[in-house]
């Protein structure tokens, strides 16, 4: 008996959903794991991973990190940060909190959104949602970011205020972290990427299949 498969695979940006329970939960694709010493991230026209970069300091990243698919930075997110000129014209970046080590990237997960980090790069919108995937109970507590652990929060922080800057010593860095904020506004900032997506990518002119 035939069976009906796909002869390709879904683009991870525009052939995978953002969640049924989207902006609450969502789909995360994950390009980068806190064992990877080499920044990978998602190659648009391919859909592939493709190398960026070494990470420019000693320090991993603290947690699963990836994007929101199809999402997209772009005016309703850049509104919703003081002094952004614009988004940053990317998938909404999103960290996955996990108990348990996942040490492979290019996996698909469910995180419920707890909060968020609001980062501006050279007067872009750089938001990163902060989550925790919903299908470990260790962090079924957490329904905010203020009940996360505090160093878990300020490692998050820390991490996204240095990962730009110049090893090389001239002291440059392109990011300036703003603040954090709430499950609320992290889910208003989801909503508002979903929509600039919409309106960036109309139903008729995606060739990715729901």
């Amino acid at each position: 008996m035939s069976q009906n498969f796909d002869r390709f695979r879904a683009h991870p940006w525009h052939g995978l959903a953002v969640g049924e329970d989207a902006p609450s939960v969502v789909e995360a694709y994950i390009e980068i794991t806190p064992f990877d010493a080499v920044k990978y991230e998602i190659d648009k026209r391919t859909g592939y991973l493709r190398v960026d970069r070494p990470q420019g300091s000693s320090a991993l990243p603290p947690t699963l990190y990836g994007f929101i698919p199809r999402t997209y930075c772009a005016d309703r997110v850049a509104a919703l940060t003081p002094r952004a000129d614009t988004g940053d014209l990317d998938p909404l970046d999103i960290c996955v909190l996990s108990q348990q080590r996942i040490t492979r990237a290019e996996v698909v997960l469910s995180a419920r959104v707890v909060g968020g980090i609001r980062l501006l790069d050279d007067g872009e919108a750089d938001d990163k949602i902060v989550a925790c995937l919903t299908s470990d109970t260790v962090f079924d507590f957490a329904k905010d970011l203020k009940q996360l652990p505090t160093a878990v929060v300020n490692r998050l922080v820390h991490y996204f205020a240095t990962y730009k800057m110049d090893v090389a010593g001239t002291g440059e860095n392109s990011i300036e972290v703003v603040g954090t904020y709430n499950a609320e506004e992290a889910r208003a900032v989801v909503q508002a990427s979903m929509d600039d997506y919409n309106e960036k990518f109309p139903v008729a002119d995606r060739r990715a299949t729901d």
